[in-house]
């Protein structure tokens, strides 16, 4: 007992019964929380405030690094190993080029084999064979059509042209026209349908532009207000043709070097255009 009085006096000097009550009263809640209140809210507060700088700072560094010009990319280049060093790390030499034949074919290999191959008079029997044939044509990928045609009925022309056209624009596909021997008349009409730098011509190929021609006889029979109306619906018939030919006409040198009125005034006479003079006026893109 003579011990722990021994160590509560070393403990707390003085005289223990004045002090002891002091202490603990001073542990009561009364003081002891209040202490850790303000202990809790200092912190709170010097941790918070910390934070706020923090955040300030990070975004400040972000804003710098935004607005910050970029290093600009190292001048200096590795040095380009020579050809011969180039050839023995290949262990292969460069290919001789290709002879130069006048043509582009090797650049087209599509072109070889069309998937519309069209040939003979423009009529009902041809617009028979297109649509066959389109059908059973892939459904993706460039379309190639090729034609060699003395010319026919130039709506058939323009019904299978429409067709192109919708395809292209309904699917988005490539159609490429393939012009071989003669494309003449109505030929023309439908190769107006496709774009001038999707046209091709083999090589010896004529193309032949001309207005559209008209036979008719008028017989006159009757009472003179039905010969008047017969004329005016022939007369009607011929405008609305030359106002559809002026629009083939216009679609076929769209995209070339070739004015429309040096077309409109050489067509009447009938206009052959070799293939290498097509392609010189931009109404074809290449030769094969």
């Amino acid at each position: 007992m003579a011990e722990q009085e021994t160590l509560l006096e070393r403990l707390i000097p003085g005289d223990l019964e004045h002090q002891i009550p002091a202490a603990i009263q001073k542990a009561l809640p009364g003081g002891f929380r209040n202490r850790l209140l303000q202990l809790g809210l200092g912190l709170l507060i010097t941790f918070g405030f910390a934070f706020l700088v923090r955040r300030w700072v990070e975004r400040r560094e972000a804003r710098r690094r935004t607005l910050a010009p970029r290093p600009a990319a190292a001048a200096a280049l590795p040095p380009v190993p020579e050809p011969e060093v180039l050839a023995a790390i290949a262990g292969t030499h460069e290919p001789e080029p290709l002879p130069d034949d006048g043509t582009q074919a090797t650049c087209y290999p599509l072109l070889a084999r069309p998937h519309v191959a069209l040939s003979g008079p423009v009529d009902q029997a041809m617009y028979a064979s297109f649509r066959a044939q389109l059908g059973a044509a892939p459904k993706q990928g460039a379309l190639v059509v090729s034609l060699s045609t003395p010319g026919g009925d130039p709506e058939i022309a323009r019904l299978m042209g429409d067709e192109i056209r919708l395809l292209r624009e309904y699917s988005g596909r490539e159609t490429l026209f393939l012009g071989k021997v003669a494309v003449h008349s109505a030929g023309t009409a439908f190769m107006a349908a496709f774009p001038a730098d999707k046209r091709f011509l083999t090589r010896g190929t004529r193309l032949m532009l001309r207005q559209r021609i008209l036979t008719r006889n008028v017989a006159l029979s009757g009472p003179l207000e039905s010969c008047a109306a017969s004329l005016k619906a022939m007369l009607h018939e011929i405008e609305e043709s030359a106002r559809i030919e002026e629009e083939g006409f216009r679609a076929l040198v769209a995209g070339s070097r070739l004015p429309f009125e040096e077309l409109r005034a050489r067509a009447p006479a009938g206009w052959y255009i070799a293939a290498e003079e097509a392609r010189s006026l931009g109404l074809v893109l290449d030769i094969i």
